[in-house]
């Protein structure tokens, strides 16, 4: 899955950055009182998970000419991240606004058609970063974006591949972007292109349907795509690793959830901070369930993600995050 380690360093992630708004107390967004300003992005959630676990981490994107992007710039640099954007001219950086209706609800609004994220191309891929990547990182986010945001994470799958690296996807729907058609379609293309697929219950049903028996045939369906290893998340009811030695479940840690979103990627970040320490997929699972139950326990989508000394054993993770 990996090329000789000598030339290999870390993880890189390609997507979208946002600026992200969040209100300041539970009801109708009409009512608040104020609004949070941060940063969100699937792709760069996973980068920061993993920086914050020792790994060293770069994100590839987009952003406006405009003070939205340079919050985004500001951020991922102040979390440690090698930053590679492209500044664009003539469009806005994302805006992503969350609300919190009621209790134990949560709703997202994006607001990114057009976004200076949406046009990343291939011409936007660093040089030299790709070839000497350990991991690289996607979500089918970046693959709904647009045509050209499809063609940048090919492409960058194509070379990681080539130097030798490990390349990660997630499907990571996102029903607003695009329909299930399209989103079948551009997922049996990439799929391929990966050596470890992250899939929710839903999301890989939505591509190979839903058998009888469980989340493990999930995973044996995606791997038919051709990843080495398939992972396959369903909330509270855990996850399970599917490759050529068998399966490995993970029961989901315990917690009072503050903020669910960013939970995928949390988990996503602890999987693959565990594969750049070379641990085995037990390990990997034990400790991807465990930084998901961290992130969850905070507010915001990566403000929660933990630091290397938050974790320990198996035992010391899941007992991490009691409350």
């Amino acid at each position: 899955m990996s090329g000789p380690r000598a030339a290999r360093t870390g993880l890189t992630v390609l997507g979208e950055t946002m600026a992200a708004l969040s209100p300041d107390h539970v009801g109708p967004l009409r009512h608040a009182r104020g609004l949070g300003l941060s940063v969100a992005g699937s792709e760069s959630t996973v980068a920061i998970g993993a920086r914050r676990l020792g790994h060293p981490a770069a994100w590839v994107g987009r952003v406006g000419d405009d003070e939205l992007g340079r919050l985004v710039l500001t951020r991922l640099r102040g979390e440690d991240l090698d930053v590679h954007a492209v500044t664009d001219p003539l469009a806005p950086t994302g805006l992503m606004l969350k609300e919190r209706p009621s209790a134990g609800q949560g709703r997202v609004h994006y607001y990114r058609a057009g976004s200076a994220g949406s046009r990343l191309s291939p011409a936007d891929l660093p040089d030299g970063l790709l070839e000497r990547t350990r991991v690289l990182h996607c979500s089918g986010i970046a693959l709904a974006l647009s045509a050209t945001a499809r063609d940048a994470a090919h492409t960058a799958m194509r070379r990681v591949r080539a130097a030798g690296g490990t390349v990660s996807f997630d499907l990571n729907h996102r029903a607003r972007l695009w329909g299930e058609d399209e989103a079948r379609t551009a997922w049996s293309a990439v799929l391929p292109l990966a050596d470890v697929v992250f899939a929710s219950a839903d999301e890989a049903a939505l591509l190979c349907g839903a058998p009888a028996d469980g989340l493990a045939a999930l995973g044996r369906a995606l791997r038919a795509y051709g990843p080495h290893t398939v992972v396959i998340t369903d909330g509270a009811a855990g996850a399970v690793s599917v490759s050529p030695a068998g399966t490995v479940p993970v029961a989901a840690v315990p917690v009072t959830a503050v903020d669910p979103v960013g939970a995928g990627d949390a988990f996503v970040a602890g999987y693959l901070s565990a594969l750049l320490d070379d641990l085995p997929e037990e390990h990997r699972m034990r400790r991807a369930a465990a930084v998901a139950a961290l992130c969850v326990a905070a507010e915001g989508d990566w403000e929660g993600l933990p630091e290397r000394d938050r974790l320990g054993t198996a035992g010391a993770e899941a007992g991490a995050v009691a409350r």
